[in-house]
């Protein structure tokens, strides 16, 4: 057993959301004393970097209760049970954008709190839109955006975009415009 890892004890589920459930543990830490930890279990999800044919970067325009503000986003959604990561970031590009995409590669995957949640991003890019129907959810409302590099970094210094997502995404591509 690695010497840094924490024995569960007890678990119990607190709550089972729509998005979340949250669940309170008793462990074991590795000086044999115990602990509470309170973990956020989520399904994953996934989030699209979508260039359009004017190198524009398609984002979405939300208002995040958490936050009691409004940010723009990379298109984004969480997994429904059994579907894949590309299906899902294919089928969340055309919902909040209304663009589908020819070709989608996976850059990343990565955790986006892994001090108490379990939620895992597949980051994709895609260069290759075609122009579709949006198709939100009826509890979604957002307006799409279109900014290109130099606009997304302004948006960025006014923290307007302000999501880890979202500002990995416009990182990349300033960084894939530096090795041009």
């Amino acid at each position: 057993m690695n010497e840094l890892a924490e024995k569960t004890l007890h678990s119990k589920t607190i709550f089972n959301g729509k998005v979340i459930d949250l669940i309170v543990e008793e462990v074991e830490l590795p000086n044999g004393e115990t602990s509470t930890r309170e973990i956020v279990k989520h399904p994953g999800a996934v989030a699209v970097i979508a260039l359009t044919g004017e190198q524009k970067l398609v984002l979405v325009r939300q208002f995040r209760k958490p936050l009691n503000g409004i940010l723009y986003e990379i298109p984004a959604g969480k997994l429904d049970p059994g579907e894949s990561p590309e299906v899902c970031a294919r089928r969340e590009l055309e919902e909040e954008t209304g663009y589908r995409c020819q070709e989608i590669k996976h850059l990343v995957s990565f955790y986006t709190a892994p001090g108490f949640a379990d939620e895992l991003i597949h980051l994709y890019f895609t260069n290759s839109l075609i122009r579709g129907t949006q198709h939100l959810d009826e509890d979604e409302f957002l307006e799409n955006v279109e900014v290109d590099l130099k606009e997304a970094l302004t948006l960025l210094q006014e923290q307007k975009i302000y999501d880890a997502k979202t500002v990995y995404a416009v990182q990349y591509l300033q960084l894939q415009e530096l090795m041009k």
